[in-house]
């Protein structure tokens, strides 16, 4: 491969020729954390003044450590080590190659490692390198009892060090863009929480849009839809051929509460059978709501989804759904998407639920859910506030998407070498 002028071959891949190759362990000293016991196994240790990281407090920290999950008391510290404020920590167990800044002193699980840069690295050059690199660590831990890489395999690793004023112009560019993230999420969960403030007054009637005044009736589901079951297929059974099929993992996995067979035909999976197989009741038209009827914890068992499919696309309901289809008017579709979502409604999901380990629910049983229903031109005007708060919570999540796409190319291009700050 021919190298251009001003770069150079080395074992890490062509990069500027002012830049090093260097290990990991010479350009930092790496510690393991100190504590190895658990609050359910030695509790004697945990409830005091330090505060403790683990795994999960660095995966769940963007980078950024401001919370523990748990802290030592003195005994506890005694038999541990507290790390000084601003260490950069990286984990080598369960979740490997996460990595995060402590905005505090603390003490740490052996399940992480401090990581100490000498005096020509810049810290958060360092982080994001590593960051960057977190699935090539993953393809060096081994399988014990669980993935876990170790120092013998992390001091060793090599990287493309630049000079230290690169380090840190690079580092600058890289946190300009993470406080943009950061700025984006603070956005989009007050967005969220702010959806959910509104969906909560104004589908309960707590609040009134103007123009809207007198009493919502109350109905039972029952009422208003007939109820039937889905048809089953397994997973395995589905493809890229046939005809589309609703998997109830489908809807636990949904980021909305409705699917467009028109709009999302190519990722919806397919069932390659004949129709006549297929009873009427199971398949799905425009307004139908698809709920499931199993969930493995208490917040899935009122996932549901409202089909959107007003060019009749052949669709059929599937294993562990039942189908809401309309008897009467009342409700209409665009409301749909949003009544089914009042804490009232899953808190009776959650009464009529069954089970231990997997929760279901009867279409017997949905059948007696009761829910507030104002009149259609207020459920339209309702369903028209809330669509418009979902059109700006998606603005700003595609705005997120396209800042960490950006990120991720300034990454490879700067922390190679192939775009130069200085």
């Amino acid at each position: 491969m021919e190298v251009k002028h001003g770069y150079k071959q080395t074992e890490v891949g062509v990069i500027p020729e002012d830049w090093e190759v260097d290990q990991l362990g010479t350009i930092a000293f790496l510690e393991r954390g100190k504590f190895t016991a658990r609050p359910r196994n030695q509790p004697k240790f945990f409830g005091g003044d330090y505060s403790f990281i683990q795994t999960g407090d660095i995966t769940n920290s963007n980078g950024n450590i401001t919370t523990y999950t748990q802290t030592l008391n003195a005994e506890g510290l005694r038999v541990s080590k507290l790390f000084p404020r601003d260490t950069l920590f990286f984990t080598i167990a369960a979740n490997i190659g996460d990595v995060g800044i402590a905005a505090f002193e603390t003490a740490a699980t052996d399940s992480v490692i401090a990581i100490s840069p000498k005096p020509r690295i810049e810290k958060r050059w360092l982080y994001h390198s590593l960051k960057k690199r977190k699935k090539i660590f993953e393809g060096l831990a081994t399988q014990n009892a669980q993935l876990n890489i170790n120092l013998e395999k992390l001091r060793p690793y090599s990287l493309a060090v630049p000079p230290l004023a690169e380090q840190r112009a690079i580092a600058g560019a890289l946190s300009d863009v993470d406080a943009l993230l950061g700025v984006l999420d603070q956005l989009i969960a007050k967005k969220r929480d702010l959806k959910q403030a509104a969906m909560q007054q104004l589908l309960t009637g707590q609040t009134r849009l103007p123009g809207f005044h007198g009493e919502w009736a109350v109905k039972r589901l029952g009422d208003l839809f007939n109820f039937s079951g889905g048809y089953s297929a397994s997973r395995d059974q589905l493809s890229n051929e046939g005809h589309c099929y609703l998997h109830y993992g489908d809807i636990h996995g949904a980021t909305k509460t409705f699917v467009d067979a028109r709009a999302e035909y190519q990722d919806i999976p397919k069932l390659n059978i004949p129709l006549k197989r297929v009873s009427s009741k199971s398949m799905l038209e425009d307004g139908d709501v698809v709920f499931v009827d199993a969930s493995e914890d208490d917040e899935g068992t009122s996932r549901h989804v409202v089909v959107v499919n007003k060019d009749n696309i052949p669709f059929i309901s599937g294993l562990h759904t039942i189908v809401a289809k309309s008897k009467t008017d009342e409700l209409a579709h665009q409301f749909r998407r949003y009544c089914f979502q009042m804490s009232a409604i899953r808190q009776q999901f959650l009464f009529y639920a069954v089970g231990t380990k997997v929760s279901g629910i009867s279409k017997t049983n949905i059948a007696k859910l009761t829910m507030p229903v104002p009149k259609a031109a207020e459920q339209t005007a309702i369903a028209e506030v809330l669509t418009d708060l979902d059109a700006e919570l998606a603005a700003l999540e595609q705005r997120r998407a396209k800042t960490r796409a950006l990120k991720q190319g300034m990454m490879q291009e700067l922390l190679t070498g192939r775009t130069r700050l200085v």
